[in-house]
């Protein structure tokens, strides 16, 4: 049944929505006529329909101060009261007249600054699905979204809108998520990969095996937080209305006082009139409104006002780790291999045994064996053993993968696999086959890509302090607080010890906490302002947040910040500039050199300014950064798959550099050093190239200038040294079919060096060129996994 409560302000809204213009259309109509009969020289007609008009404002202005009262508002529509009575008391028709038509365009404005303001969010509830088609006996029944089960079977259409959490059947599903993350980009989703509700079958019909009922589905969190976000009021409101508590004494004192210097009640009526400031307060909420609009629009769900002010003035942020600066879920960071075995053939062992596996490790090595097309075999008597790993036949051999003993005697490979780990930080993945180590799958959460550019923009928000919070090791933290510059790490954290943390901070300053697991969750409660990663989180850490980011990236928050200042200075501002300007009005009408008639329109100018004024919160404001257009967004993503796919191939100069210092006069090693320069003159060397022809004049002109590629450029022509060194070098061997002694030590510096100089310039386009573009967010990983040797 539908909430009688809910029945009753939708008749309201209605009500209002005609009620208000109509009364706009009767004021104005009744003031023109008056003027009109006053300019052919009937008064008397004039002054008639004048007090007409002010008599059918008075039970509305009776009506919204009762209101008023009821939600916490005190004193000032009494005010308004007061100056209609007054102006027909003191046969000021006109005058009340003009505050008729006032109140009646103010309260016009303001509820259609509250539409447009709340549009976003009341388009979130819109949304929401409420059908659903669920297969059963072979047949298929609509039903309720609160209906699906857990398991279900359900189909969704072409067009309609994904009802509940789940997994994609048989079929593949092309999705529009835009309502969830902003991204207008169509994203694929293959035969057993989550969904989430609320995104729209942007394809042909796909079947969806429940994993969730809608109450506790992602879209159904996002819109009970919008529509708290569409009633709370913020602090900032009740500043305003604390101004009411003193303003109507003053107005009653000044008022008097005009009546006690001029002798007449028409100075009291005159700063009555001044002092109707209903439409002003409302101005403040207005701002507030608008501001959480716009950051909704942003992909930011702000809770209440409350959130949105505190955001507003936040200088310290404590982040979660893994899944908010991390990409929160392991990648393949390099395939090792034993002398005997291609790395390909370590990772496609590895890979078709773990299909058989639903570890989060064994995911990311098969993805990222598929991702580079290998043909993976189909596992047999598979079977996992918990803490140890993966054990089966694959093409007749037995292979395991995971965590298997060491020999007592290692090879040197071994070896440089656990150094490796320890210094990267990484989990290790070890492959045998038929017992004996063939190679190892180092794995590593790598931070997001969006992460560095986004901590930047925050500082330059008002965040003065950076503290990651943690339960993982040390090392690992350190390390990505290293490469992202933050001012404090707290690792090996425990939801109580997390909780601790964010507490000691919010003594010192108003403190941010981000998260997304449920172990956030009550960090996030004790937080000033409490920011999940909602796209993805928890419902527990969304529920606990004051603010909830759709999109599952970091870059939004910064957004998020700048419009809450915004928005927060708006409001201050309105309320300020309102003041003044009416107090002012106030002390002229107290001299008597202010007519009520006069009075009337100048109170009508200052509302209606200040409501618009407040309105400039929903608009959008230059934060120093430059639109890159569409031409130049197509060159990013072009270059942006190039540079993924050179990573791909970037390990053979460091892998060649390695075999030229174990022996430099084997022919394997000058065949190495042939691919090397094969790489170089073929792929990465024309790669750079274009950059510098294509891509860097348009983000020139994008972001302002030569000087803002300048750097990068340079590093273009460092590439172009080294490869041509190499080159030299290789001419040389080839004539003397061997790499001479005289040139191992130049040309292990010039591969290391240049396979080091590509690490950072691949990272730092990536960060700053990269990471503008518009579409899903990938790792900003040291180095692409290696699988060829």
């Amino acid at each position: 049944m539908p909430d009688p409560r809910s029945t009753h302000q939708n008749k309201a809204s209605r009500l209002r929505r005609w009620f208000e213009p109509t009364l706009l259309v009767v004021t104005t109509s009744g003031s023109l006529v008056g003027v009109g009969a006053w300019a052919v020289g009937a008064p008397g007609i004039a002054d008639a329909v004048w007090m007409a008009t002010t008599a059918a404002a008075i039970v509305p202005a009776l009506v919204w101060m009762v209101l008023a009262l009821w939600q916490g508002r005190t004193g000032v529509d009494l005010i308004a009261v007061l100056s209609l009575g007054g102006t027909l008391a003191v046969h000021e028709y006109l005058a009340g007249a003009l505050i008729a038509v006032m109140l009646a365009s103010g309260q016009t404005l303001d509820s259609a600054a509250q539409r447009r303001a709340s549009h976003d969010l009341h388009a979130l509830l819109e949304h929401a699905p409420r059908i659903a088609h669920r297969r059963a006996k072979g047949a298929i029944e609509n039903v309720s979204a609160d209906e699906v089960r857990v398991g279900d079977l359900l189909l969704v259409a072409p067009g309609e809108v994904v009802p509940v959490d789940g997994r994609v059947g048989s079929d593949p599903a092309l999705l529009d998520e835009s309502v969830l993350t902003g991204e207008s980009a169509h994203v694929e989703r293959g035969p057993g990969d989550t969904v989430r509700s609320g995104v729209v079958n942007a394809g042909t019909a796909f079947e969806l095996v429940a994993d969730a009922r809608a109450q506790e589905s992602t879209y159904a969190g996002i819109v009970r937080l919008a529509e708290q976000a569409s009633v709370e009021r913020a602090p900032v409101v009740r500043l305003a209305d604390r101004y009411a508590t003193w303003f109507l004494p003053l107005t009653l004192l000044l008022a008097g006082s005009s009546w006690l210097i001029t002798g007449s009640p028409v100075g009291a009526v005159a700063v009555l009139v001044v002092a109707t400031p209903c439409p002003l307060l409302l101005a403040v909420p207005v701002a507030v409104v608008s501001g959480m609009s716009r950051a909704s629009r942003a992909g930011v769900i702000i809770r209440d006002g409350t959130a949105l002010e505190n955001l507003g003035r936040a200088t310290t942020a404590v982040m979660d780790k893994t899944g908010t600066l991390t990409a929160g879920h392991p990648a393949v960071l390099d395939v090792i291999n034993a002398p005997a075995i291609e790395a390909t053939e370590v990772l496609r062992l590895a890979a078709s045994l773990d299909q058989a596996s639903p570890h989060v490790l064994a995911e990311a090595i098969v993805g990222h064996a598929r991702r580079l097309q290998l043909v993976l075999s189909q596992p047999r008597d598979a079977s996992e053993q918990p803490g140890r790993g993966m054990s089966g036949i694959v093409e007749g051999d037995r292979i395991e993968v995971g965590k298997l003993a060491l020999p007592e005697s290692r090879p040197r490979w071994i070896d440089t696999t656990l150094n490796r780990a320890m210094l990267d930080a990484a989990a290790i993945a070890w492959v045998s086959r038929e017992g004996e180590l063939v190679g190892a799958v180092l794995l590593r959460d790598p931070v997001r890509r969006d992460a560095p550019r986004t901590l930047r923009r925050l500082r330059e928000a008002g965040l003065r302090r950076l503290v990651m919070l943690t339960g993982d090791r040390l090392e690992p933290a350190r390390e990505v607080a290293t490469v992202l510059g933050l001012d404090g790490v707290h690792a090996e954290q425990s939801p109580a010890e997390k909780i601790a943390s964010v507490r000691e901070e919010s003594r010192s300053a108003t403190t941010i906490m981000v998260g997304d697991g449920v172990n956030d969750a009550p960090a996030l409660a004790a937080a000033t302002v409490g920011i999940a990663m909602g796209a993805r989180g928890s419902t527990a850490s969304s529920e606990a947040a004051d603010v909830v980011l759709t999109a599952d990236r970091l870059d939004p928050l910064a957004e998020a910040m700048s419009i809450a200042r915004r928005a927060r200075g708006i409001a201050v501002q309105s309320a300020a500039v309102g003041m003044s300007l009416s107090l002012l009005a106030m002390g002229i009408a107290v001299a008597g050199l202010l007519q009520p008639a006069a009075g009337a329109l100048l109170q009508e100018g200052i509302d209606v300014a200040v409501i618009l004024n407040a309105l400039r919160a929903l608009r959008g404001h230059d934060r120093g950064e430059r639109t890159v257009p569409p031409a130049t967004q197509d060159l990013l993503h072009h270059f942006a798959s190039e540079q993924n796919e050179l990573r791909e191939t970037l390990h053979l100069i460091r892998d060649t550099a390695d075999l030229i210092s174990g022996n430099s006069r084997s022919t394997n090693v000058l065949a190495a050093l042939r691919r090397t320069g094969e790489f170089l003159d073929q792929r990465l060397v024309p790669h750079e190239r274009a950059e510098e022809t294509q891509l860097y004049p348009a983000l020139a002109a994008a972001l302002g200038g030569a000087e803002a590629t300048a750097t990068m450029s340079r590093m273009h022509a460092e590439i172009d040294r080294l490869s041509a060194r190499i080159r030299s070098h290789l001419n040389l061997a080839e004539t003397r079919r061997h790499i001479g002694d005289d040139q191992v030590e130049d040309l292990l510096a010039t591969l290391y060096g240049l396979h080091t100089v590509l690490l950072l310039h691949f990272t730092q386009e990536e960060e700053s060129y990269f990471a503008l573009a518009e579409t899903d967010q990938g790792p900003l990983s040291p180095e692409a996994p290696r699988h060829a040797r």
